[in-house]
């Protein structure tokens, strides 16, 4: 019972189902983007590795807010072991999701972008839900894969073109990991701040 408490106040539910959503429309957009030889264009792909994973962190970060913030905080018992439990669910199912949904070859942009990507831009939803509030938590995350389709194509770009990377390179990938385990730790202690929107 208190399992769906939780999951209900969050909105785990709803969640979950745009999860749902954006994988199957991952997996029915991918075969289209793929020319009539069977190679896909890596500036097609691009949009679909990167928008995806942007549409699932944005979905996982609608429910770090929490609308009994005093209790959580005046609780007897830890709150970490359920955030974790719910961050590595969504994020686990947003994953698998992708890794069956984006077919093609990973040496371009192929299941590996796409979850890199969702484990990067989920780290940033993270870290801006503790410092600014879950209710602008999307902003950042938004906002920096706009940038980074627009202005860090180049691999010249170094660490800020992370999201734009093929998905085997090492240097986005530390990136990505990176942000995603500072968000979770930091959520996971402090939780998403009051406030923000």
């Amino acid at each position: 019972m208190p399992v769906l408490l939780y999951g209900r106040s969050r909105g785990l539910p709803a969640t979950v189902v745009v999860l749902v959503v954006t994988a199957l429309a991952t997996a029915w957009f991918a075969p289209r983007i793929v020319r009539a030889d069977g190679f896909a264009d890596p500036a097609n792909r691009l949009p679909l590795v990167l928008v995806a994973p942007l549409v699932a962190a944005v979905a996982i970060g609608t429910g770090l807010h929490t609308p009994s913030d005093e209790l959580d905080r005046a609780a007897s018992r830890a709150w970490w072991r359920p955030r974790l439990l719910h961050l590595l669910g969504l994020t686990g199912l947003a994953a698998g999701a992708f890794a069956l949904a984006v077919t093609g070859s990973p040496e371009v942009y192929g299941s590996p972008a796409a979850i890199r990507n969702l484990l990067g831009c989920t780290g940033i939803t993270l870290l801006t839900a503790v410092v600014a509030g879950a209710g602008v938590g999307w902003l950042p995350t938004v906002s920096y894969g706009a940038l980074a389709y627009l202005l860090f194509q180049d691999p010249a770009s170094g660490p800020a073109g992370w999201a734009v990377r093929p998905g085997p390179e090492a240097g986005p990938w530390t990136v990505a990991v990176v942000l995603y385990a500072a968000g979770a730790a930091a959520w996971l202690w402090r939780g998403a701040r009051r406030g923000g929107g």
